[in-house]
């Protein structure tokens, strides 16, 4: 049936959960949508199951050979959708890691057209039982300006409500509200705004990219709403595939956060020591310790390591990280100066609306 509502589907970290997202997706959507997917560089097993899935369910399928960051693989999208679906009024992001509740889509396009909202995300929820525990039910974004006696400073504020509290404890506080801060997990947005914002910026290849997006759209005026009538999750694991790991590798890579770190400080001209920044940079590699190294450690050693033996383990992972980084980028020379994609200010992007 023909649609005004194009999903666009792309990696996150990994490509395991590829199979068990697409058939929820199929499973539990009542409203008749269109589908881009974006595969970039999985493995050939995973890339099979898409081609195969493409050919009988008629999605458009764009695949690249080599890795992609998030944000390059939702402007593959975008264009693909301009080809494909000229006619779509409102675009969904989902990570390919995100499984949807049933009649989640409609909920979405509901608030979408009564609010005006120029992006709704749903109830997104965190790991197994699927719609269990709470990761984000809108949030708080923006540029805040903190005064110290002479000394001004602006700041970043992010908040995420009710973050990991189970559904059912504040299941009578989730309703319908405009908020400031949607993530890329699940996010519906209206086609319109891309010819007023340009695409989403690629060089924030790792990390605040949805931070980044949600400060553009309130310079542009946009509305972001979140809908807890629709429900979707998403399932980080343990990542016990090696098919997995390289991208995983490259996708949290100390270089990939570092860049995406200073050029977002540089973009939004914030602080070089705010403690924004400073928690950040002592996390690096966090979530590779905490999805490979320590499950692994657990495994083979059944229990905790000893901490000489972790701070071999974390030094050998850096070694082998930045090893990742380097080869990706023999490999792929083109991928290493990333564009510059103009940045508009809210006076730029309205005269431009217009």
């Amino acid at each position: 049936m023909k649609s005004n509502i194009t999903l666009i589907v792309s990696p996150r970290e990994r490509f395991s959960h590829t199979q068990k997202s697409l058939e929820s997706i199929y499973e539990n959507t009542q409203t008749p949508f269109n589908l881009v997917y974006v595969d970039g560089g999985s493995p050939r097993s995973i890339s099979n199951y898409l081609q195969k899935q493409s050919a009988e369910r008629g999605f458009e399928l764009v695949r690249t050979e080599s890795f992609l960051a998030p944000n390059q693989a939702r402007n593959l999208g975008l264009a693909a959708v301009d080809r494909a679906y000229p006619d779509t009024q409102y675009v969904v992001f989902i990570d390919n890691d995100v499984e949807v509740a049933p009649d989640w889509l409609k909920p979405l396009a509901d608030c979408a057209e009564a609010t005006h909202a120029t992006v709704v995300c749903p109830l997104t929820c965190i790991g197994q039982p699927l719609g269990d525990t709470i990761h984000l039910a809108g949030g708080e974004a923006r540029i805040v300006l903190q005064i110290k006696g002479e000394k001004k400073q602006r700041r970043v504020h992010e908040k995420h409500y009710f973050v990991n509290r189970p559904v059912t404890d504040v299941q009578d506080q989730l309703h319908r509200r405009q908020c400031e801060f949607a993530e890329f997990h699940c996010m519906m947005v209206r086609r319109s705004l891309f010819d007023i914002i340009g695409p989403l910026d690629e060089n924030l290849i790792s990390t605040r990219e949805h931070i980044d997006f949600c400060l553009t759209l309130a310079q542009v005026g946009g509305t972001v709403y979140c809908e807890p009538a629709s429900v979707v999750t998403y399932v980080p694991e343990v990542l016990f595939r090696w098919s997995d790991l390289a991208y995983f590798m490259l996708r949290w890579s100390d270089e990939w956060e570092i860049r995406s770190l200073k050029y977002f400080r540089k973009k939004w001209d914030l602080p070089k020591k705010d403690k924004y920044f400073r928690k950040r940079y002592q996390r690096l590699g966090y979530r590779r310790h905490q999805a490979f190294i320590k499950p692994w450690v657990k495994r083979f050693l059944w229990g905790q390591a000893p901490p000489s033996v972790m701070k071999f383990l974390i030094t050998l992972d850096r070694q082998i990280n930045h090893w990742v980084t380097d080869r990706y980028y023999r490999l792929h020379p083109e991928r290493e100066n990333l564009p510059q994609p103009p940045v508009f200010s809210a006076a730029a992007s309205r005269d431009r609306a217009a």
